[in-house]
């Protein structure tokens, strides 16, 4: 398929670009050919072909949601410098 130079204006109008005059040959040559290789593409037989494997498709394997660390937050709490109610202190930092 062969795109003339008033139907990359068109294009380019449509798709709200500015393209310089001295350019619209170049993307018309260009646009051209990926046109074709699009057409190339069309008109190969790919009966039989199986798709490829698509990574969207993959379920993660997830373990199950289980407790299996004990409480130790007294143990931790024990070695802290300054602790209340189960929390730990720390000095103010904004006034």
């Amino acid at each position: 398929m062969s795109l003339k130079t008033d139907d990359v204006r068109n294009i380019a109008h449509l798709a709200r670009l500015h393209i310089d005059e001295a350019d619209v040959d170049k993307y018309a040559a260009d646009l051209s050919s990926i046109l074709d290789l699009v057409d190339q593409m069309n008109q190969v037989d790919s009966q039989g072909v199986t798709p490829l494997a698509n990574p969207l498709d993959a379920t993660q394997r997830l373990r199950a949601d289980e407790v299996t660390e004990s409480d130790q937050r007294d143990k931790f709490q024990g070695i802290a410098p300054d602790v209340e109610q189960g929390f730990y202190r720390v000095p103010k930092v904004i006034e």
